[in-house]
This record gives structure tokens, sequence and C-alpha cells, in this order.
């Protein structure tokens, strides 16, 4: 006899539950941790400390996005051949009622967290929160907009991270986040377009493989410049990151074309080990290169 989600022991439960809040997805708000490495404050533990908890603050508030999210699309994921049993909604793993629970939770928790601990991030996570509830119920469906909605999550990430640790957001470091999520935006649709199919999802139909490859191509494109450009104008001790940033992007791009990834770019990165390396190595280069001389 089967036992419905509903009626089993929330121990038993708490798994799915856990994954419903996707936790892989929260590698994506390392780049709230971009600022820290960039302005060089790395060894001071004030800013470690503010930094990470910035960070921590948007991984509740990215699995409440995507709670919503899932509670919105269960009966579109439930016809997904993949997210049919990926997703605790779809899978039937979790009830709607339960999701909403947890979803409750989190706001609450979010919002006494960000309240004692630091109130200006969680304003900035609840516009987050606002650009994401547009996104889910309007932007979604809308072609071009849905890319760049994307894209402001990451960028206000960065933003984050530069505001908890009141260190100025270079242009060019703005340029280049944005330019870069727009390519992973791209991406993630051009996988969703080519497995899929344009009937996934109605902003889809507006798309074409061939359209959306240009506009991948041309966030690559400017991403890399404009890190090179922030490299070489800013940062000149980071000029060997150019390379592993370049190699980065076109490793992502192998990825999704050959080994049929990309439409989540954390899955993408923790799939490939290779892909992680770089990010790895990046990390190191970067850290190594603005450690501070001894005077």
């Amino acid at each position: 006899m089967t036992i419905s989600a509903a009626s089993r022991p929330t121990l038993v439960v708490l798994p799915a539950l856990i994954k419903l809040m996707r936790p892989r997805q929260w590698i994506k708000n390392g780049f709230v941790l971009a600022p820290l490495i960039f302005s060089g404050q790395f060894l001071q533990p004030d800013a470690i400390m503010q930094a990470c908890v910035a960070a921590l603050l948007f991984c509740l508030g990215s699995s409440a996005a995507y709670i919503l999210n899932d509670l919105h699309d269960v009966a579109h994921d439930r016809l997904h051949q993949e997210k049919s049993t990926s997703r605790p909604l779809a899978e039937g793993s979790v009830t709607p009622a339960q999701a909403k629970t947890l979803l409750a939770a989190l706001y609450v928790i979010l919002f006494v967290a960000s309240w004692l601990l630091a109130p200006f991030v969680g304003l900035l996570i609840g516009g987050y929160l606002a650009i994401n509830l547009a996104y889910t119920f309007v932007l979604k469906q809308q072609p071009v907009l849905d890319i760049f909605t994307i894209a402001t999550g990451f960028v206000l990430r960065v933003y984050t991270g530069a505001v908890v640790l009141d260190v100025p957001l270079s242009s060019w470091m703005f340029i280049t986040t944005l330019c870069l999520a727009l390519y992973l935006a791209a991406m993630k649709r051009r996988q969703e377009l080519l497995q899929n199919g344009a009937g996934a999802r109605a902003a889809l139909s507006r798309y074409s493989p061939a359209l959306i490859d240009r506009y991948a191509k041309m966030s690559a494109l400017a991403a890399q410049l404009s890190y090179s450009a922030f490299v070489i104008t800013a940062k000149p001790q980071l000029g060997m990151t150019i390379p592993l940033v370049l190699f980065g992007l076109f490793r992502y791009w192998y990825v999704a074309e050959k080994l049929k990834g990309g439409e989540s770019p954390a899955e993408a990165l923790l799939g490939d080990w290779l892909l992680l390396l770089v990010a790895v190595l990046w990390i190191a280069a970067c850290i190594w290169g603005l450690w501070p001389l001894p005077n």
C-alpha cells in the first residue's frame, strides 16, 4: 500500500523538504562572496562573518523563491520528463500544504534573521524575492525579459556582497557579472529549448536555437572582455586568471553542447570535474594574487 506524503511522519518527509529547498543551487550564492575576495578583505574575520551571513540569508531567500516557483509550476513539472522525477512537489514526495508551510517558515526565519543580523541586506533580499515573484508569475513568459530577470538575481548578489562590506562595486565588475549571468541564462534557455522543445514554455516558442546562440555568444564575449578590462585596469595582479575564465566559458559550452548540461548552471558546475577544478583554481589564483604583502 502506498503511503501519501501527507500521512508520512515529519522525519520521513524531511529529506524531501530539504530537496525542495534545492541546496545544490546554493552554490550560486557564492557570487555574494566575490567582493570579499576582490576587496582583499578575505583575511579579516569581521568581513568574512558579514559576507557569510549575507550569503546564508541569500541561501534562505533563494530556497523560498524556488519553493514558490515549484508551487506555481507543479502541474507543468509533472509533464516534464526530468522534473517529474527530480522535484519533490511534482513527484509527490511533498504535498502543496507541506511546501507552503516550509515557505512560510523560511519567510519568518529570513525576516527575523535579517532584522537581527543585517537589516539592509534583508531589504535587498526582499527586492530579490519581489523580482522572483514577478518572474514566477509574469516575466518567465516574456522573451528577453526572462533572461535579464535571471541575470538580475546574480547582479543583486554581487551588489549585496559589496554593500555588506561597504566597498564600491566597480563598473567593470558590474558589467562582468551582468554579462556572465546573461550568458548562463541564455545557455539555460538554449538547453530548455533543445531538450524540451518550444512547447515546454510559452517564452520558448518565441525563441529559436540560432537566436539564443547569438545571445550566448555575445554575452560570453562581453563577459570575457569586461573581465579582462577589469583585471588590466584595477587588478593587474590577477592577469593569470584571464585564461582560466576563458577556459571556463569554453568548457561550460562544451558541457552544454556535448554533455547535455547547462539547463542548470549549478548542476553543470557540480557535475563536471574539470569545470569545477577550473572554478577552484580561479578562486585560488584570485586569493593568491590579492594576498596582502607583508609590511
